[in-house]
C-alpha cells in the first residue's frame, strides 16, 4: 500500500500536532506501509518514506502556505498513489485529518480566551489580519462543503462535532478514530528517580501535592485558572499543594500574576524541558483547564501513564476520561472554583490511587499503535470500495 501524505510542517519541535504526526508516520512504516510525503520540511527520506520538499518563495506566511497548496495538490497526481492523506487542505486528497480541529473551530475557542467583550472584539479585529488562518479557513471550507467530499478523520468526538455544527457534514463521511500516543515504559526505579530528582531541584517535599501543568500558550491552555484554583486551595488550608508550569511562554507575566493572586511562591514556572517524562513522574496530578485542544497529547500521555487528569469539555482527549473515576473533566475553563475542588478531593493518597489504577486500564486505548491499525483500515476499506467499483 503507497499512500501520499500531505502536511505542511513534519518538524516535531513545532508542537504537540507535528509529533503525532511523526509518531504517526513510524508506525505506518513499522505495518510496512509505503509513503510519498509532500511537506516543506526539510527531513530527510528514509526506507519505506519518500520526501517531496516544497520549497516556497513567498514573504508571508500566507503567501507560503498557499504555495505549498497549490504545490502538493500539483504533485500528488504524479505520485502514483493508492490513496492520498492530507492532513493540510488539499483538494485531490481522499481523507483528511485535522490534527489541529477544524479552523473554524480553532478561531472561535481562541476569541473565547477573552473574558470581556471588548477584549473578544479587539482579539476578533487582530485576527482579521491573519491573513494565513483565512487562507487555511477558505481553503477547508471550499473543500468540505465542495462535491468531492473526502473522508474525514476526526481525532475526537470533539472534533467530530465541530464538522458537523461548523460545515454540517455528513456522518457517513465521518470517521472517529481518537488520537494516541506512543509513551516509553519506565521503570519503577527510573520514576523514582526522577520524582526525587525534580522535587528536590525545586523544592518540593516527598508528601506535597504537586500539580503539573504542560503547554506553550498560557493562556489559551488555562494556566490563568491554574493560578486563581491554586490561590482558592492555599486561602482555605488543610491541602499543601504546589505546581509546576512546563512549556515555553511569558513566564515573567504570568509569575507577576501568582504573584497578585498570592501563590507566587508555590507555583514554578519551569520553560520548556527536554524530559518532560521526568516531571510527569514528579507529578501527582495533571491540570489541564485548557480553553481548546481537538485532542490534547499531555492529558492522554497522562492516561497512559496512569496519572490523574483534569481537563475541561473543550478538550477532545476528555473522552478517555471517565469522570470522578480516572480523572475529572470540569465544565469551563473558567471554573476555578470547580478545579480548587476537584485539587481538594485529588489530596486524599487513597483516592489518587484508585483514580491511578482506573486511568492505567485505558492505556491500550490512547496508544498511536491502536490509532494507526484503524487508520489503516479506513485506507484498506476506501481501496476495497475504490477495487469493487471498477
Amino acid at each position: 500500500m503507497k499512500i501520499g501524505l500531505v502536511v505542511e510542517w513534519l518538524d516535531p519541535s513545532r508542537g504537540g500536532a507535528e509529533r503525532s504526526t511523526g509518531e504517526f508516520v513510524s508506525q505506518l512504516l513499522s505495518r510496512g506501509v509505503s509513503l510519498e510525503v509532500f511537506t516543506r520540511s526539510g527531513v530527510p527520506s528514509k526506507p519505506g518514506m519518500n520526501v517531496h520538499t516544497i520549497e516556497t518563495t513567498a514573504w508571508t506566511r500566507a503567501g507560503a502556505t498557499a504555495q505549498f497548496i497549490r504545490a502538493a495538490e500539483n504533485a500528488i497526481g504524479e505520485a502514483g498513489c493508492d490513496l492520498i492523506h492530507a492532513l493540510t487542505p488539499c483538494q485531490g486528497a481522499q481523507v483528511y485529518q485535522p490534527r489541529g480541529g477544524t479552523v473554524a473551530e480553532t478561531i472561535r475557542r481562541t476569541l473565547s480566551t477573552r473574558r470581556s467583550a471588548a477584549a473578544r472584539a479587539l482579539k476578533r479585529a487582530g485576527m482579521a489580519f491573519n491573513a494565513r488562518q483565512r487562507l487555511v479557513l477558505a481553503k477547508e471550507r471550499a473543500w468540505l462543503t465542495g462535491d468531492r467530499r473526502p473522508i474525514v478523520i476526526a481525532i475526537s468526538q470533539y472534533v467530530a462535532q465541530q464538522l458537523r455544527h461548523h460545515y454540517s457534514y455528513p456522518d457517513s463521511y465521518i470517521r472517529h478514530i481518537l488520537n494516541g500516543v506512543e509513551v516509553t515504559e519506565s521503570t519503577p526505579a527510573e520514576r523514582a528517580r526522577d520524582r526525587d530528582e525534580i522535587r528536590k531541584m525545586y523544592g518540593i517535599g516527598d508528601d506535597e501535592l504537586l500539580l503539573l501543568a504542560v503547554c506553550h500558550n498560557f493562556r489559551l491552555k488555562g494556566v490563568g485558572c491554574l493560578i486563581e484554583a491554586l490561590s482558592a486551595v492555599v486561602r482555605s488550608g488543610g491541602v499543601t499543594a504546589r505546581a509546576l508550569v512546563v512549556g515555553r511562554g511569558h513566564r515573567r507575566r504570568w509569575g507577576r500574576l501568582a504573584r497578585r493572586f498570592g501563590v507566587g511562591d508555590v507555583i514554578g514556572f519551569c520553560g520548556a524541558a527536554e524530559r518532560v517524562d521526568a516531571f510527569f513522574h514528579a507529578a501527582d496530578v495533571l491540570v489541564h483547564p485548557t480553553y481548546y485542544d481537538p485532542c490534547s497529547r499531555v492529558v492522554l500521555e497522562a492516561v497512559s501513564r496512569g496519572l490523574p487528569a483534569i481537563s475541561t469539555r473543550f478538550d477532545g482527549a476528555c473522552e478517555a476520561i471517565e469522570d470522578g473515576v480516572s480523572g475529572f473533566v470540569l465544565p469551563s475553563p473558567e471554573a476555578s472554583d470547580a478545579l480548587a475542588s476537584r485539587i481538594r478531593i485529588l489530596a486524599d493518597d487513597g483516592v489518587r490511587r484508585r483514580m491511578s489504577a482506573a486511568a492505567k486500564r485505558k492505556a491500550g486505548l490512547v496508544s498511536m499503535q491502536r490509532h494507526t491499525e484503524e487508520v489503516c483500515g479506513v485506507y484498506e476499506g476506501l481501496l476495497a470500495r475504490a477495487a469493487g467499483s471498477r
